[in-house]
């Protein structure tokens, strides 16, 4: 059986770098996952995440994810659900402009560690593009300035918990998808399982592992390798014992970015007509996929072919 990648990225500063280079690929290619260990997040930072984004739960959404379950009497449903996701969330906006402070119910110590902790995303998210254009054979700063837009790129962390779930074979903690986004970093508990991916046909877990970072791709990355590397289809299984942690921090391209194939990409690629994805405003795109999420990502590619005449585009300048 395959094992699921994870990449030393101290091994990126020796001589074995190119062994690592070679896994990022590999996973990039073929699993459109990977988790990252010695990624310079220290452990002290990520516990103390842990600790408030817990507590912040027990806290102040425990009760009312509670009575949102008794509100729609989910204990005793009979048959599957397909509506809703058995997840308790909120969302922390960090680029263009961080609404941290905005948030509330958030004690002033957790923002601080939220935007301590995002700073280091959004430099670990940068340092990973990087390595997807160093495999790809693009100039380095190719995805980050793709991505760039008039504004720079969006930012935003997801914080969830899923609690013990009564009925999990009836109600999925979060169904299946694939992310709309760029680049995603997860920092997961490391004892309560249930994120799994579809490879092959078959639902593998993605395995918790303490203080690690699981990297997957999103549609914007799969259109700009035109398919080379793809966003995969992943879920997370509801639990009946034990809450699960889960922050999902999306690197993604600005509103007004521009996405298409990398025109170097296509130069590579021998066979002749080989434009497969479209072009598109980033912008417009989640607004296709608000509705569609749960959808198969194909049918929304083929639905931006239909305005891509619209946009006209020179080519990307690099830094």
């Amino acid at each position: 059986m395959e094992t699921f990648p994870v990449v030393n990225m101290e091994m990126l500063n020796t001589e074995k770098r190119a062994a690592a280079l070679e896994k990022i690929k590999d996973a990039c290619e073929n699993w459109g996952f990977f988790e990252v260990i010695n990624h310079g997040i220290s452990h002290d930072l990520l516990d103390t995440v842990e600790k408030f984004t817990k507590e912040h739960y027990k806290k102040c959404m425990e009760q009312r994810f509670k009575e949102m379950v008794a509100s729609k009497g989910l204990e005793a449903v009979q048959t599957e659900i397909d509506d809703l996701d058995w997840e308790s969330t909120f969302f922390l906006k960090h680029l263009p402009v961080s609404n941290i402070s905005e948030v509330p119910d958030l004690e002033d110590d957790y923002r601080k560690i939220m935007k301590e902790f995002a700073d280091k995303l959004e430099k670990l998210a940068e340092q990973l593009l990087d390595l997807l254009c160093e495999n790809l054979g693009l100039e380095q700063g190719y995805l980050k300035k793709v991505f760039y837009g008039s504004k720079g790129p969006t930012f935003g962390t997801k914080v969830s918990n899923y609690p013990p779930c009564p009925k999990p074979d009836l109600i999925k903690g979060l169904r299946a998808h694939t992310d709309a986004g760029g680049i995603i970093l997860l920092f997961q508990d490391d004892k309560v399982s249930g994120l799994q991916l579809l490879k092959d046909g078959k639902w593998i877990d993605v395995p918790p592992m303490r203080h690690s970072i699981v990297i997957n791709l999103g549609d914007q990355l799969e259109v700009i390798t035109n398919g080379k590397y793809k966003s995969v289809e992943h879920r997370v299984i509801a639990q009946p014992d034990g809450n699960r942690m889960s922050l999902a921090s999306f690197y993604n391209p600005g509103s007004d970015a521009v996405i298409y194939p990398a025109p170097e990409l296509l130069e590579k690629e021998e066979k002749e007509n080989t434009v497969m994805y479209p072009k598109f405003v980033f912008e417009d795109y989640m607004k296709l996929y608000a509705g569609l999420k749960f959808q198969a990502k194909e049918p929304r590619f083929e639905a931006m072919k239909a305005v891509e005449t619209a946009v006209n585009l020179g080519p990307i300048a690099t830094v």
